[in-house]
């Protein structure tokens, strides 16, 4: 019974790495037939470019998960930790994003090739983050809240109130 948390994570995350590589693959290969093959006409070098671009952005996050999903062993082979939870956000949830984001615009690039704008949506909210998390930095010693008097009257009734000794009523029998 020892480790089962650990051994149930790996399973849970060779699953998920597992349906991540079969979405990857399957992206490539309806983008291959069908734009390579059923559309060959129109196909031109931007869209091996495309292609290449694609599987570097499939790659890259995909291989920075397979390293937080890998387990990690003891010296004598004991499992000790199961991996990085999948289901996490933060950097996890990011590079799911980028995954699904790549293959959302794979796909509809064979329709039309504006989709390929969908890519900003990545560096665009990469800087609304980095915004915010530098903002937080920028205003720290210069943001002093401004209290109004009905404001100010209420919490020092409330401190005040706080501050009182409470009496417990019982009854005599």
């Amino acid at each position: 019974m020892a480790n089962q948390g650990a051994k149930k994570r790996k399973e849970e995350n060779t699953r998920h790495m597992a349906n991540l590589r079969h979405l990857i693959i399957a992206c490539n290969v309806i983008y291959i037939l069908v734009r390579m093959l059923i559309l060959h006409s129109s196909f031109t070098w931007k869209h091996w470019i495309g292609l290449l671009l694609t599987s570097l952005a499939y790659f890259i996050p995909y291989q920075q998960l397979a390293q937080m999903a890998k387990p990690a062993y003891s010296d004598d082979g004991e499992l000790l930790d199961g991996g990085f939870d999948m289901r996490t956000g933060g950097i996890c949830g990011y590079l799911h994003d980028v995954i699904y984001i790549t293959s959302f615009v794979q796909l509809t690039s064979i329709i039309s090739e504006k989709f390929w704008y969908t890519y900003l949506v990545i560096p665009a909210f990469g800087a609304y983050k980095s915004f915010g998390f530098i903002r937080g930095f920028l205003s720290q010693g210069s943001e002093e809240e401004v209290e109004d008097e009905k404001t100010r009257k209420k919490r020092e009734k409330m401190e005040k109130k706080a501050s009182r000794t409470k009496f417990v009523k019982t009854r005599n029998r």
